[in-house]
């Protein structure tokens, strides 16, 4: 890393500092409703009370269950997980988030999370994961219990691979199904190609324009430039270098180059897609060595140090506090 790059993110780490609290962790259900199913996932919240090491076996996450929220006018940041992925996947983004004074909640996709794949394979995924997302805010604005201690006016979207498509979704880009031969060949089986190709694609997503600001990372990338120029909020944008599981470099860039205002792009050098999963535990990476072992040479522990610090200070910048009380 050159002396500039370092110097940086010196700074940032220690804007994470600034105004530090530990990260309280509660689980949380979202009712069924006309919308959609149940929804279950977890909320990181400012705590004034340290934190400890969490066995939520096979994970290890840093906070303190149930803590009571500390501060009030907080701004809210949603998450979206990858393909097959859970609430608890970017945990010590999360945290450190929520150490920074953020209210941080996420959910189980229904339908494409670790305990049900069933629509993992079909368009309909597509369609509900923004549903799910403006669902979560809903309730988080709602009718969570500490809903009064929140403020409306700073919401900010965090989505990784499939993730990162919802955040985009909901934000204004509009997908284009017909892009990404290289995922749906002619002769595919996949369930998801052979909808697209039948032309039996989901109604375009509807944005939200309670979200304000939004970290999207190593998206899957159906976006073309023209479905794209809707896209008005900021936008933080991070690629691997290698790519992974549907996404290339390439198609992570065409997002970049497409949008109208030009995101604040970073590349994780000597990353592959599951390095911005939140490093594994030892139990974790014996049951799921393909997303927890990085190349040689990469340190996720260390990177995440960095990615955790610059979107952090991204959200800071994008959602700051009200100038009076």
């Amino acid at each position: 890393m050159n002396p500039l790059r370092s110097a940086l993110f010196s700074f940032l780490l220690a804007l994470v500092g600034v105004s530090s609290h530990a990260a309280g962790l509660a689980f949380i259900n979202v009712p069924a409703g006309v919308d959609g199913p149940a929804l279950q996932g977890a909320v990181w919240s400012p705590c004034a009370t340290p934190a400890t090491d969490l066995m939520l076996d096979p994970l290890v996450v840093k906070g303190v269950r149930d803590c009571p929220v500390a501060g009030d006018r907080l701004p809210l940041v949603v998450m979206s997980h990858g393909t097959g992925g859970s609430a608890l996947g970017h945990h010590d983004t999360a945290a450190a988030l929520a150490d920074a004074g953020f209210v941080v909640a996420a959910i189980n996709h229904p339908g494409d999370n670790f305990r049900d794949l069933s629509r993992q394979a079909h368009l309909s995924a597509f369609a509900t994961r923004p549903v799910d997302l403006r669902r979560l805010i809903n309730h988080m604005l709602g009718r969570w219990p500490d809903n009064a201690l929140l403020d409306p006016e700073r919401v900010g979207i965090f989505g990784f691979s499939r993730g990162g498509y919802t955040a985009l979704a909901l934000i204004g880009a509009q997908p284009d199904w017909t892009l990404r031969r290289d995922l749906c060949p002619t002769s595919s089986k996949v369930p998801l190609c052979q909808e697209a190709a039948r032309g039996e694609v989901p109604p375009p997503p509807v944005p939200d324009a309670r979200i304000r600001a939004a970290v999207v990372v190593d998206p899957l990338g159906v976006f073309a430039a023209p479905g794209l120029r809707n896209v008005r909020v900021p936008v933080q944008l991070w690629a691997s270098q290698f790519g992974g599981d549907g996404v290339t470099p390439e198609s992570v860039a065409a997002v970049r180059d497409g949008l109208t205002t030009p995101p604040q792009w970073h590349v994780a050098e000597g990353a592959a897609h599951f390095a911005f999963l939140a490093p594994c535990s030892a139990a974790f990476t014996r049951m799921a060595p393909e997303i927890c072992r990085d190349g040689p040479g990469f340190d996720r522990t260390a990177f995440h140090q960095r990615f955790n610090a610059a979107v952090v200070a991204f959200f800071r910048q994008q959602l700051p506090a009200p100038a009076s009380r």
